[in-house]
């Protein structure tokens, strides 16, 4: 039970900080944090700032693990990581958000800078404002009302602030997982505040796995008034296309926890095979996306598409190459009654008055990464669906709210 005047003095002084918010979101947002996979050189200058910040804010403990990138200018991509220390070490509650961000994408369709946050109508503006700025400083400050109000928690604090989230997570939460100096405990209660519904309703306790598949088909070209010369890569590729549908009834399984329940199997990415309309192709590139229940395990998934590819191939006598382009199998989901399900359905219950639902989703979020090397996460926020978009933007009120429930998970583990 918690102690209802530690939490009226802590939502009070998170009330209190709604300027220091702003101004550190505006900060965050000037300094762009790109991976080099996005032609970027990584998130170093704003995990600098990020680390002095904290160290003015008065937070005791800041670590950094530096994961090895020869391919930006410091040589490495930084992970912060802040404790504040409980009197029981036994269990910690960690908020992990992640400081890299998207590019832009077209600059023409932004009313202005990306990188020039500014405020308009109850929102602050940016890139990266609400994918994941928005928690970030919402986690921080969440943090910071405990040691301003001197409130000493019973178990440890831990913010996670990682790189390389958008890509891959090799140099972000999957390296600090692997490395000698990993806080993280099995016991703890961990939150990843990377997805979420607008009413922030929504707890996310499994994914789907992701495959993405690049298939190539290669036949003999020929001119389009002699098709008998040649071995037509597109028109088996086509019926390729066709039969790879089968797999539906291949894998049937429904699980209501997810939107759709099923597993689907879609083909989305086609190359241009030749440019005249009177030539037959002698090569055919398309691409396939798979978000496959957990239930299911992707080495037959893989086995049933080389089979059907096979007797296309045998068929239209062409051969047909299968590349994955991501390939990755879902952990064993986070339980419906793990300790940090119930806390979070109990906090976003007092904060913003609606019942917590847990979920599946098919898209990856970096909690898979926890849920890999088995310690049990929940992923929450409460968001507005402006992230990766043209004048991307989050909430205020979402912003403080977030911080609020941040901190009613602390409450939850902690005494005056």
């Amino acid at each position: 039970m918690i102690d209802k005047k530690l939490k009226d003095r802590i939502f009070h002084r998170i009330d209190s900080y709604v300027d220091d918010m702003i101004d550190l979101q505006i900060s965050l947002t000037a300094i762009p944090a790109l991976s080099p996979d996005n032609q970027g050189t990584g998130e170093k200058e704003k995990a600098d700032f990020l680390r002095q910040y904290l160290i003015q804010a008065g937070f005791p403990e800041v670590v950094e693990i530096n994961a090895p990138d020869e391919r930006v200018p410091c040589g490495y991509r930084p992970n912060l990581l802040v404790r504040c220390p409980g009197r029981n070490t036994q269990r910690k509650i960690w908020i992990l958000t992640h400081t890299d961000i998207v590019p832009p994408g077209e600059i023409g369709l932004w009313c202005d800078d990306p990188y020039r946050g500014y405020v308009k109508d109850g929102c602050v503006y940016g890139r990266g404002t609400e994918d994941n700025q928005q928690d970030l400083v919402a986690s921080l400050f969440a943090a910071k009302a405990f040691l301003d109000e001197g409130i000493a928690p019973e178990h440890s604090i831990g913010l996670a602030f990682v790189a390389d989230e958008e890509t891959s997570s090799r140099c972000g939460l999957d390296y600090v997982l692997q490395h000698p100096q990993n806080p993280f405990l099995k016991e703890d209660w961990i939150v990843v505040p990377d997805s979420g519904e607008p009413d922030g309703s929504a707890i996310e306790i499994a994914e789907k796995s992701i495959l993405w598949l690049r298939f190539t088909t290669k036949g003999v070209q020929c001119h389009g008034s002699r098709p008998a010369l040649g071995k037509n890569a597109f028109l088996a590729s086509s019926y390729l296309i066709v039969a790879l549908q089968s797999l539906y009834k291949k894998y049937p399984r429904r699980n209501r926890l997810f939107n759709p329940p099923e597993s689907t199997f879609q083909p989305t990415r086609k190359e241009t095979n030749c440019a005249s309309v009177n030539t037959i192709p002698g090569e055919d590139i398309f691409f396939m996306d798979c978000r496959v229940l957990p239930a299911y395990d992707l080495v037959d998934v893989m086995q049933k598409i080389r089979c059907l590819a096979d007797s296309i191939a045998e068929r239209f006598q062409v051969t047909i190459d299968i590349q994955p382009v991501q390939y990755v199998q879902a952990p064993s989901p986070t339980p419906k009654d793990a300790a940090i399900v119930q806390a979070l359905t109990k906090a976003i219950r007092d904060v913003y008055h609606v019942r917590g639902k847990v979920i599946g989703v098919g898209a990856g979020t970096v909690a898979a990464v926890f849920r890999k090397y088995g310690y049990e996460a929940a992923v929450w926020s409460k968001l507005r669906y402006k992230a990766h978009q043209p004048d991307e933007s989050c909430l205020i009120s979402n912003m403080v709210g977030n911080a609020k429930v941040f901190a009613h998970l602390m409450l939850q583990a902690s005494t005056p």
